[in-house]
């Protein structure tokens, strides 16, 4: 089992900057992938970024590459999200996810363990 935490969401204005971070315990030695999804009102969830626990290789949707960083630190057990020039769009609840299983990143029903969501709100 694996308990995911959220935090540092928030509302800032176009532009701005925040920084996710994702922490989990619980039986994360064995843990293969930590991904990001985010889901806006009315909107299906969807993928944002994932990073492999071991080797750190990392994967970005297309909205995000170049703007957002995942990053983690395995002493800490905690994995980042660094959002910069975000935009309205990015508006949603975002929620940090976790598996065991080497298997497609993007798909949001391949990950086992779920945070409980943090909101980002970007004011034009």
């Amino acid at each position: 089992q694996v308990q995911l935490v959220e935090s540092g969401g928030g509302l800032v204005q176009a532009g701005g900057s925040l920084r996710l971070s994702c922490s989990a315990s619980g039986r994360t030695s064995s843990l293969y992938v930590m991904g990001w999804f985010r889901q806006a009102p009315g909107q299906v969830r969807e993928f944002v970024a994932a990073i492999t626990w071991t080797t750190g290789i990392t994967y970005y949707a297309d909205s995000v590459r170049g703007r957002f960083t995942i990053s983690r630190d395995s002493a800490k057990n905690t994995v980042y999200l660094q959002m910069n020039d975000l935009k309205p769009g990015d508006t949603a609840v975002y929620y940090c996810a976790a598996d065991y299983s080497r298997m497609a990143f993007t798909k949001q029903e391949n990950y086992r363990y779920w945070g409980q969501g943090t909101q980002v709100t970007v004011s034009s």
